[in-house]
């Protein structure tokens, strides 16, 4: 529990009283206990094929069909044995464990208990469509609200963001997959009631699991791809000794920016890849171009603008990397049309390119380089608001300065110190060496 904020184990521990007052009180002799059993080990079964595929996610169509077949009691306790038994990743595990019951309990009780109230039970003996779709779908609102309250509320809490931003879009992204898995549990509940009994109700969890199975193996996908983007940068700070950790600062300022510009969390991941790979086209420049100490010819600085598009053509089948991808060749365009590799001008150039464009740019001021002293951070942004409006984006510039401001500039790898001259950093407009 050390690793855990003070006020987030305090708001732990309230959510499982919650819990285990919801359980109470125990249910009566007339809750089918066969029920609650079998749908409990169903709902195991199904984490545990999650955790041996290394898949996040929980089988909620299980755990919504026990809340509308269920007294709420009963039904909070089918979660309970599977998330209990389940693997969890990151540390401190017990607590997130009992956490994610805790939670998975009150989300179940609050949807049960709205279903019954609202007549539900009766509907799904009867089969009455469509009015059981009523009852049914405020319970989903209520399930998928719970869960997404209290997941922005530990975020809060545990990482120091604030509610509004916690809060931000989380409800909106969950209900559409908590929707459909909660029309399965409603599909398993009538069938259950209904003269085929079980056997028939658990057919129905034969397409969500090969929905379930074709998301994996997409997740996996996308592991193997972020496990190659890892291998690239790693290759190019091996060959570009000088700017070794630029790739993944440069990321994390993207990030920043994009935050603060309030895009959703999806393109802001994409911009943190976008900043972390806007040099891998450095791969195909000669070595000795890259360390070279003096000044560098007009032939050797053509040959390294051409990184951009070497980059491009490295990054362009990895599809789930979206605007990244120009991103990549585009950020060394300036908004006065004397960037490269095509002078694009003003919103010519992509916002994702925009981004890195500034990141990459404040980092490399910040950073020293065999050839001149790192800037101060204060003065790198200096230096950058000078140049906003004809080689920056005046917005990103704004948008990266807010956000430093607020929560200043700690890199998760930091600048390697080399060796350098004792002389003053060129302009970022007109350093000869700049944004190799």
């Amino acid at each position: 529990m050390e690793a855990v904020p003070a006020r987030a184990r305090a708001y732990v521990a309230c959510t499982i009283v919650g819990a285990l007052l919801c359980l109470l009180p125990l249910p009566d002799t007339r809750t089918p206990w066969w029920a609650v059993a079998l749908l409990a080990a169903l709902y195991a079964c199904c984490e545990q094929a999650a955790a041996r595929r290394r898949f996040a996610g929980t089988f909620y169509p299980v755990l919504l069909a026990g809340a509308f077949l269920l007294p709420p009691p009963a039904a909070a306790l089918v979660a309970l044995p599977g998330v209990l038994l389940s693997r969890v990743e990151q540390r401190p595990r017990q607590v997130r464990r009992i956490w994610r019951a805790a939670q998975l309990v009150l989300a179940v009780w609050a949807a049960s208990r709205v279903h019954w109230s609202l007549g539900g039970r009766d509907a799904v003996v009867a089969s009455d469509f469509p009015y059981v779709l009523v009852p049914a779908g405020a319970a989903v609102l209520t399930f998928c609200l719970v869960l997404t309250a209290l997941d922005g509320g530990i975020r809060a809490l545990a990482e120091g963001v604030p509610l509004s931003r916690a809060w931000r879009g989380l409800f909106v992204r969950s209900l559409a997959p908590v929707a459909v898995h909660g029309l399965a549990g409603l599909m398993m509940a009538v069938l259950w009631r209904s003269p085929y009994g079980p056997v028939a109700a658990l057919l129905v969890l034969l397409p969500m699991c090969v929905s379930w199975w074709a998301f994996a193996q997409s997740h996996r996908e996308r592991a193997a791809h972020q496990a190659t983007i890892r291998a690239l940068v790693q290759a190019v700070d091996i060959k570009d000794e000088y700017t070794r950790g630029h790739s993944e600062r440069v990321g994390q300022a993207s990030m920043m920016i994009a935050r603060e510009l309030g895009l959703d969390d999806e393109r802001t991941e994409v911009l943190r890849f976008a900043g972390i790979l806007h040099d891998v086209g450095k791969l195909g420049v000669p070595t000795r171009l890259l360390r070279k100490d003096g000044p560098l010819t007009p032939e050797e600085r053509r040959v390294i603008e051409l990184h951009p598009e070497y980059g491009h053509e490295m990054v362009r089948g990895i599809g789930f990397l979206g605007e990244a991808r120009a991103a990549v060749l585009h950020h060394h365009e300036r908004l006065d049309g004397s960037g490269y590799p095509y002078g694009l001008v003003g919103v010519q150039i992509p916002e994702s390119a925009r981004v890195v464009a500034v990141a990459d740019a404040f980092d490399a001021m910040t950073s020293t380089r065999s050839y001149r002293r790192a800037r101060p951070v204060a003065l790198a942004l200096e230096e950058l608001q000078r140049c906003a409006g004809s080689q920056f984006d005046p917005r990103m510039v704004t948008a990266l300065v807010r956000a430093l401001c607020r929560h200043g500039w700690h890199p998760s790898v930091t600048a390697q110190e080399q060796p350098h001259v004792p002389q003053p950093a060129a302009p970022v407009a007109d350093r000869p060496r700049a944004h190799r």
